[in-house]
């Protein structure tokens, strides 16, 4: 039995699922670990609660449905289009309120509309919003992870970088010490008096000889190449992370990244003002910023008051899957997220699934709305 209450509204929210044609699925509350680790993101990496089978397995309690609902489908063999809802209880360990609590939301797959489809996902979270809170004020904030990444690819930057800052993005603090790295990259000695001494016989310079160098020394402290890496491995390794050490972004790039980070207007303005940075630094990022346009022309289609929306160019969400879209609903004035949700169309690929299937989706905090309806019904 549940530890804490279903909220009264959750069977009016399946019937709105339901008249949004979506399919009403389950998944089981104890997961395999390994999905979440390894695809979820380190925010949520710390908060998951871990157990074992009796065979040494590691399995966490569900800490949320998009994982096991996209699992479920690649098992089920199920055909796409197809549109999932869900509501149940989700376990993480959480900085404010109960470590139980339920979720509820819409995963979208293989709608290749995808504009449409990220239109549709932000429609509906404020359409099953606004039945629980009629009347109240809704602030949406919507960023772009695939926009980011266009305006890092384009600063030319190695791969190593570019995947480092992506990873960041939504982490300001994070971004922020990686572009001080950047402006201020590391002096070789960071890495210790051996990798300095490998720099002066200049080894680093070479890697087949680098690589013999470490084999020779694993062989002579006995050292089990089978128990890690290959010399060759290690060689590659050191010598990426020396490069990116060593990476300098020019003043120019710099200023330009910065300038980006801080873009904050409202939707209504945000595909002028993407264009016009775009032209300004110089960068081609045409793909990126026509699907931008698309969707911003896709959620006044369906009615979205793009006033109410708020695109910030550093805004992300803390799970490492998303590709594109990323929103959160509050309402004016209150952090609390009611609504959170955004675009994964790698994810499945990931998970097993033999085609790449876009997908996007979004979750609902119920105990978050159900105290929103209690303050509204106070005042």
């Amino acid at each position: 039995m549940p530890l804490i209450n279903l909220p009264v509204f959750a069977p009016q929210m399946l019937a709105d699922f339901a008249a949004l044609g979506t399919e009403r699925v389950d998944t089981p509350v104890i997961q395999p670990a390994e999905p979440f680790l390894d695809m979820a993101g380190e925010d949520l990496r710390r908060r998951i609660f871990m157990t074992e089978s009796e065979t040494g397995a590691s399995l966490c309690l569900r800490p949320e449905f998009t994982i096991p609902v996209c699992l479920r489908h690649i098992e089920t063999a199920t055909g796409t289009p197809k549109r999932y809802a869900y509501l149940g209880e989700v376990f993480r360990q959480r900085r404010g309120g109960a470590n139980e609590f339920y979720q509820a939301g819409i995963e979208d797959l293989g709608e290749t509309d995808t504009a449409g489809a990220d239109a549709r996902a932000i429609h509906d979270a404020l359409l099953v919003l606004t039945k629980r809170l009629p009347g109240a004020p809704f602030a949406v904030t919507l960023g772009d992870q695939s926009v980011f990444e266009a305006v890092v690819a384009a600063c030319g930057l190695p791969a190593g970088w570019q995947k480092r800052l992506v990873h960041a993005f939504g982490n300001q603090t994070q971004l922020q010490k990686l572009l001080g790295q950047l402006a201020n990259p590391s002096a070789t000695g960071v890495f210790g008096p051996e990798v300095e001494r490998l720099a002066i016989l200049g080894l680093l310079e070479d890697e087949e000889r680098l690589a013999a160098h470490i084999d020779q020394t694993m062989e002579a402290t006995g050292y089990s190449t089978n128990a890690s890496r290959s010399p060759a491995e290690i060689a590659r390794r050191l010598r990426e992370k020396m490069e990116l050490e060593s990476t300098r972004l020019e003043g120019g790039t710099l200023a330009m990244l910065t300038e980006f980070l801080s873009l904050e207007v409202s939707l209504a303005e945000a595909p002028d003002a993407l264009f016009a940075f775009a032209d300004k630094a110089g960068l081609t990022m045409d793909k990126a910023l026509s699907g931008f346009d698309a969707r911003v022309a896709a959620l006044a289609n369906v009615g979205v008051d793009l006033s109410s929306v708020t695109y910030r160019a550093a805004f992300g969400r803390p799970l490492d899957y998303y590709t594109g879209l990323v929103f959160e609903v509050t309402l004016e004035g209150d952090s609390s997220v009611l609504a959170g949700g955004g675009r994964f169309d790698r994810l499945m690929t990931l998970l097993g699934a033999t085609d790449r299937i876009p997908a996007v989706g979004f979750a609902l905090w119920l105990d978050r709305i159900e105290q929103a309806i209690e303050r509204s019904a106070r005042q």
